[in-house]
This record gives C-alpha cells, sequence and structure tokens, in this order.
C-alpha cells in the first residue's frame, strides 16, 4: 500500500514516520508530478490551513488533489488537514470543500491553550486514545452523510464520511497508532490512483 501525505507545511514528517511504523509506503506531493505515480490513499496533516491551501494553489495541487478526493481518494485529514476538507469555514475560506461539514478554526485558542486527553473512541479501539490538541479546530455541524466518531465537551472533533476521515487532534504527535491503523484498515488498495 502507498500512501501520499501533502508536504507542503505542518507535521507531514510525523504522519509518515507513524504510517511507516504501520508498513504503509509512503511518498510525499510538494508538487504536481508527484501525483502522477499510483497510490491508493492520502494524508492531509496538520499545520496553518491558510497557508497551506494558499501553497496548494499556488503549485496547481489544488484542483488534481480536489478531483482525486472527490472520485473516491481515501483521505486523512488532521487539524488543518479537517479544515481543508471542510465545505464551509468559520473565520476562513473553503479549499477543497469535499466534506459537508462546519469548521470553526482556532476553536480552542492559540498556541498556550494547547492540551492533551485521552478518550474512547468506538469506531476504532475500546481503549482510551491519547488525544493531543493544538490550535485545533471543532466541527460546529455535518451533513446527513456524516458519521460523528467522537464528540469532546459537546464539539465534534472525529468524523468520517465516505472516504474522508478527519480529527481536530493529531494523533502523529503520540506514540498511538490506532487513529493510522484505522485508516489504512479501510483503504481498498484494488482502487490505486494517480493522475
Amino acid at each position: 500500500m502507498r500512501v501520499g501525505i501533502l508536504a507542503l507545511q505542518g507535521a507531514f514528517a510525523e504522519h509518515k514516520r507513524s504510517l511507516e511504523r504501520l508498513g504503509a509506503g509512503m511518498f510525499e506531493i510538494r508538487q504536481k508530478k508527484d501525483l502522477e505515480q499510483p497510490f491508493d490513499a492520502l494524508v492531509l496533516p496538520g499545520g496553518e490551513s491558510t497557508v497551506i491551501g494558499q501553497l496548494m494553489r499556488k503549485l496547481d495541487l489544488l484542483e488534481p488533489i480536489k478531483t482525486l478526493i472527490k472520485n473516491g481518494m481515501p483521505v486523512l485529514g488532521t487539524c488543518a488537514g479537517l479544515i481543508l476538507l471542510a465545505k464551509n469555514v468559520e473565520g476562513g475560506e473553503e479549499c477543497i470543500g469535499a466534506m459537508d461539514i462546519s469548521v470553526r478554526r482556532n476553536a480552542y485558542g492559540r498556541q498556550i491553550d494547547s492540551f492533551s486527553q485521552s478518550a474512547v473512541i468506538e469506531k476504532i479501539s475500546p481503549e482510551p486514545i491519547p488525544l493531543v490538541f493544538i490550535r485545533a479546530p471543532w466541527i460546529e455541524s455535518v451533513g446527513k452523510d456524516v458519521e460523528v466518531l467522537l464528540r469532546l465537551d459537546g464539539h465534534i472533533v472525529a468524523a468520517k464520511q465516505d472516504n474522508m476521515l478527519v480529527t481536530s487532534f493529531h494523533p502523529e504527535l503520540t506514540e498511538d497508532l490506532r487513529v493510522h491503523k484505522y485508516f489504512l484498515d479501510g483503504i481498498d488498495t484494488s482502487r490505486s490512483s494517480g493522475l
């Protein structure tokens, strides 16, 4: 299985390390030609969503990635990646706009307000999973086809719709691999695609 990770800014190296530990072949997407090779899934990492979106437009990556996702490419979006995938962004602009969610950017405050805790995500594991929130968004509302995977204090912080899995938190910043494993387990490698 080959997974492409958008490597323009943010915590892409940490996702790469986590997925390699699970046996996935990884490669970095930095320019349009990187999308030409066959691959099975995509990761949109945490970072600064505005910067990542601007770089995707500048490097002519936005439309090809949007097309891949809308055509069924499995994608994991964490923190900024969640914002990039959202159809509606409060305090920002839509980027990929493939997932039927409304998101509030920096909902948990500034960097100084970052925190960690654990919670059970029933679809992923019966045991608590460590959650790291850094300038994190939360999901304000979801469309009818979106499955909510986790709420914390009344706010949606993990969800799934079709081929898209998103988290407000950063699973790549812990040693726990269960979120990444859940993502990989849902990938149909017979549909491998590139541009």
